[in-house]
């Protein structure tokens, strides 16, 4: 990996960040910048482990689509409590919103799927939409992360520079950037010591409590919810039973909250025989992702689906971001409630599980019930 030192003022302005609860690792300097063009080659993922030096990390991001990109940011700094960047909240800024596709286009491919759904060539497919904001001024990463760092609607406040330093050493201070608040853990590794928290299946929250109440419990009691969530803790327990002796969770799932959003939750713990020789946190996130929570099943069959009715909306969105360290441990979650920002244009993406069962315009609230996490931290009312 190249050299790209980067100034305290560069990161003030476009903080490189990994937080996961009330803890955070942020980068105080870039060393380098490693990207491939197959995100799920495990040489590069043992390459990158294998670089780092004690008291270095790779903070890395991995595109959706089997064959797309990765990148890990080498950096070293700092685990420590939150400091949120200071940003001038006074600004007031006009707005150009584009939805896409819209509410009624979303409908219709939540109606292409549920066909492929009935004729037996899908069982379960996640589909997509986007926002599209455009401000002037335009944003400022250190705000929304502020706004992302002070709301918390997900538990790993995250963002890193899509592109790496310039040729002649400059680094990563322009380009799109990946920002996010993600409520879901792909896989965290800690030693021998495997945890993953899928989630799928989910309903809008109320404002009214007693309506709140009464949606959490009808999600908890939904056969497609529930249907929709076995297939997603299948293919992980699958997956986890190539690398690890032990795999323990619970026979149902629990109930698990954001600010706008119910979701069905499955705890699942793992032990490897071996941490020496066991898989790093970023090789397990490539043998996990994408998990059916944001592609489907079939797995080729879903992709197939998505890229045809999606087209080419999601890039990083719906992959996983995190961090790994030279031992290996490391924390990856999955690239939801995310937003990619390049100067004045932020783009939002959320997506939703189509099973048999789902109703178009159920699929539309949820998505809107999602995209809102991400569209109040922009300042849009």
């Amino acid at each position: 990996m190249a050299q790209h030192p980067i100034t305290p003022a560069a990161l003030a302005a476009r903080p490189l960040l990994f937080a996961s609860g009330e803890q955070a690792y942020v980068a105080a300097t870039i060393l380098g910048t490693s990207q491939t063009p197959d995100g799920a080659d495990p040489a590069w993922a043992d390459e990158v482990v294998a670089g780092l030096e004690p008291g270095e990390r790779a903070l890395c991001a991995l595109s959706f689509a089997a064959g797309a990109p990765g990148l890990a940011h080498r950096v070293v700094g700092a685990e420590h409590a939150l400091q949120r960047p200071a940003h001038d909240g006074s600004v007031e800024r006009a707005y150009q919103v584009t939805e896409f596709p819209t509410a009624d286009e979303y409908a219709r491919m939540v109606e292409a799927a549920l066909a492929k759904i009935a004729d037996g060539s899908l069982h379960k497919v996640v589909l997509g939409r986007c926002l599209d904001v455009v401000s002037d001024p335009p944003l400022v990463p250190a705000e929304i992360i502020d706004r992302l760092l002070t709301t918390r609607p997900g538990r790993y406040v995250f963002a890193v520079p899509l592109v790496p330093g310039s040729d002649d050493g400059a680094a990563p201070v322009d380009g799109p950037i990946l920002v996010g608040a993600s409520p879901e853990l792909l896989v965290r590794r800690e030693g021998l010591e495997i945890s993953c928290t899928p989630l799928a299946g989910s309903v809008p929250r109320s404002s009214d409590p007693d309506e709140d109440a009464r949606r959490a419990a009808g999600l908890q009691q939904s056969g497609k919810d529930l249907a929709e969530h076995a297939f997603v803790v299948e293919a992980i327990v699958h997956a986890l039973k190539e690398v690890c002796v032990e795999i323990e969770y619970p026979a149902t799932p629990e109930l698990m909250s954001t600010d706008t959003v119910w979701h069905l939750a499955t705890p699942i713990h793992a032990r490897l025989a071996d941490a020496a020789d066991g898989p790093s946190a970023l090789r397990l996130a490539q043998l996990l992702h994408p998990t059916p929570a944001v592609g489907g099943v079939p797995t080729a069959a879903a992709n197939a689906v998505i890229a045809d009715l999606e087209g080419d909306l999601r890039d990083w969105f719906a992959g996983c971001v995190g961090w790994v360290d030279g031992n290996g441990d490391g924390e990856f979650a999955i690239t939801i409630r995310a937003a990619v920002m390049d100067g004045p244009r932020l783009r939002l993406f959320a997506g939703a599980g189509i099973v048999a069962g789902s109703d178009p315009a159920s699929e539309v609230r949820e998505t809107g019930a999602k995209l809102a996490t991400m569209a109040r931290v922009t300042g849009l009312p």
